[in-house]
């Protein structure tokens, strides 16, 4: 079954909803109108009961004949008064109206006031009946008043509520179908102008209406996300080509090293020395398989490292035992600074290892002979700090915000003469941030550089 579309559900929650509350509202106004009729109605039958009473209180004492003609000539002059009776305590008529004898009214003993509904010969009356005492006397006071009119006036008012609400529903469905399909509309302009976009133009975006609600915000987030893709998507593009020019020179020079040996029968020694070429270029592209491999893993979260707690410094020392041995081979000084109490932190300890490495490797590949470098880490405030600083040959401004990029090298030729291909610092940095950890660089050309990396220590 095929969903309904949001304009419809909108529509159909505002018609429930309206519907309920016009129900309610046409509820409280039909019982709130009978109960101001009532308490209208309630209000002058009193005062005519009042009245009454004040009257035999008058004319009591000539006699129950001078009463009965005093309540008739009353009666006469009142607008409701054909609607009373009064009787004494053993229920004798004293004063009974033409029109209460006509709905044989019956009397009713209250010793207090009580109003009630008597329906009598089809038409429907109002009573109050009260008691009053009159010298040691007691007497039943009975006035009443025709409901017939506001019987209908009641019923005119519910149909006319029964009638016009729902034509009343059906304009304002009709109205918020029209207000939601208007306020949905640039909805349908965004679904629209993102079915357009694709891997060929990712620069594109959407339009955002400056009207400070969601429709703003969505079209801000989807642009956000598109920036975001359209990054990723370059990154890989960029990945890709790069890793496919690293490739190509080696793969290039063992194929034609491989055919410069067979045109020809060659010495020992020549094929030797061509099998010789061809194995350092598969070491060398081997090892950058491996990194692009590491740092497609580290993309995709593939690469899970194994966080466990152990003591940095040992990992660090490790390291320097490495870098040493690096540089006394290039004849450089190297020197150790390193914090003389355990440092403990949450980490991959092969991870950390390799990324103190990177770093070493990087100064020592790029400090001419007789320089020096220097790795030191310390506990600094909770926070390890571990610095590489070297006196080669340094980084210039422009290239410096752009060192930890893949395959980025601030001095090309430099670089591949030494055999790098742009993918350490890369690594490293992901090491660090996957430590929750940060990487920094500071430089001057031919003074030489510093990098410093910052981890969190375990608190445990």
């Amino acid at each position: 079954m095929k969903p309904l579309p949001i304009r419809v559900k909108l529509t159909a929650w505002y018609s429930a909803v309206l519907g309920v509350t016009f129900s309610l509202f046409g509820a409280v106004a039909f019982f709130g109108m009978r109960k101001s009729i009532e308490t209208t109605v309630d209000e002058s039958l009193r005062d005519r009961a009042s009245g009454i009473q004040e009257l035999m209180e008058r004319v009591l004492s000539e006699g129950p004949e001078r009463l009965g003609d005093e309540l008739r000539e009353h009666s006469e002059l009142s607008e409701e008064g054909g609607l009373s009776q009064v009787c004494d305590a053993e229920d004798d008529w004293i004063y009974r109206s033409r029109l209460m004898r006509r709905y044989d009214v019956p009397a009713k003993d209250a010793a207090r006031s009580v109003i009630y509904n008597l329906q009598t010969q089809s038409l429907p009356l109002r009573i109050l009946a009260t008691q009053a005492n009159l010298s040691g006397r007691s007497y039943h006071i009975q006035v009443a008043a025709p409901m017939d009119d506001y019987e209908d006036a009641l019923d005119r008012y519910r149909w006319v509520l029964l009638l016009l609400s729902p034509l009343l529903l059906l304009l304002a469905s009709a109205g918020g179908y029209w207000m939601s399909r208007r306020a949905l509309t640039p909805v349908d302009e965004i679904t629209r102008t993102a079915r357009t976009i694709g891997s060929k133009n990712l620069s594109s975006r959407l339009a955002v209406p400056q009207s400070g609600d969601e429709l703003q915000r969505l079209s801000e987030t989807l642009n956000g996300m598109l920036e975001r893709l359209e990054a990723a998507f370059k990154r890989i593009s960029q990945f890709t080509a790069d890793a496919s020019h690293e490739l190509r020179t080696p793969v290039a020079l063992m194929r034609t090293t491989a055919e410069l040996s067979l045109r020809k029968s060659r010495p020992e020694a020549e094929y030797r020395e061509a099998l010789t070429q061809i194995l350092n270029e598969l070491e060398t592209t081997s090892a950058l398989i491996e990194k692009l491999m590491l740092l497609a893993r580290s993309d995709s979260g593939v690469e899970a490292l194994q966080f466990v707690p152990i003591d940095l410094i040992q990992n660090f020392r490790e390291a320097c035992r490495q870098g040493r041995t690096l540089a006394e081979a290039k004849q450089i000084s190297f020197q150790e600074q390193i914090a003389s109490v355990p440092i403990a932190v949450e980490g991959d300890a092969h991870s950390l290892q390799r990324l103190f490495l990177i770093l070493i490797d990087n100064a020592v590949k790029y400090t001419p002979e007789e320089g020096r470098v220097t790795a030191s880490l310390t506990d600094t405030g909770g926070v390890a700090v571990a610095e590489i600083r070297d006196t080669g040959i340094g980084v210039g401004e422009t290239d410096l915000p752009h060192i930890f990029e893949r395959f980025y090298r601030a001095d090309k030729a430099r670089s591949r003469e030494l055999g790098g291909v742009g993918l350490g610092l890369s690594i490293g940095r992901w090491i660090a941030e996957a430590h929750g950890g940060t990487i920094e660089v500071e430089s001057i050309v031919g003074q030489g550089s510093v990098f410093r990396l910052r981890l969190p220590i375990s608190n445990g």
